[in-house]
């Protein structure tokens, strides 16, 4: 695997964050949903517009993970403002993604660019990071759990008019 730098993303790397998020939910869901509403899901919440949003948002933060030499992305994380049904919005805050591309899975990078998130959130004062994760991802589920996060409540998370179960997780910070 080649060596990996994290860094705050900042405006110009939307397109980069559109690409790792459109082709990490591929890679994740790929067999799972159905082959058009990924697609139309990955052309909606994976534009480089949202992430342009977040990026100028002073309330978010997103760090992207660049393979060296030459910076290709790799992976990302935005921390957001929840919007989640368990969430006291005023001391809360969201995960709202985590993504890698699979070859980088195992390695320590998602460790890493949660501790980015973890940082961020006490930084600003956080008494919880919460995330939504689809009830079926073992791994993630997992990988959280050992991080310290625990099932909180579930939710629907729907793509193409199909609603899937989703786990609530939280992290107390303070």
């Amino acid at each position: 695997m080649a060596e990996v730098e994290i860094r705050r993303a900042r405006l110009g790397d939307e397109d980069a964050l559109s690409l790792v998020g459109q082709a990490t939910f591929l890679e994740t869901f790929s067999g799972v949903l159905d082959g058009a509403a990924i697609t139309q899901h990955c052309r909606e919440a994976h534009s480089p517009a949202r992430y342009r949003d977040w990026l100028k948002d002073a309330r978010s933060a997103i760090w992207l993970a660049g393979a060296v030499p030459g910076d290709a992305p790799v992976g990302y994380l935005v921390v957001a403002e929840p919007d989640l049904s368990v969430a006291d919005r005023a001391n809360d805050l969201e995960l709202k993604r985590i993504y890698l591309l699979g070859r980088y899975h195992g390695g320590g990078l998602g460790k890493k660019l949660l501790g980015q998130a973890i940082a961020h959130a006490r930084g600003a004062g956080a008494s919880r990071l919460l995330l939504g994760v689809y009830a079926g991802n073992d791994a993630a589920i997992a990988f959280y759990r050992k991080q310290g996060f625990s099932h909180v409540a579930d939710r629907q998370f729907v793509v193409g008019g199909t609603a899937y179960a989703d786990h609530v997780m939280s992290l107390q910070l303070t």
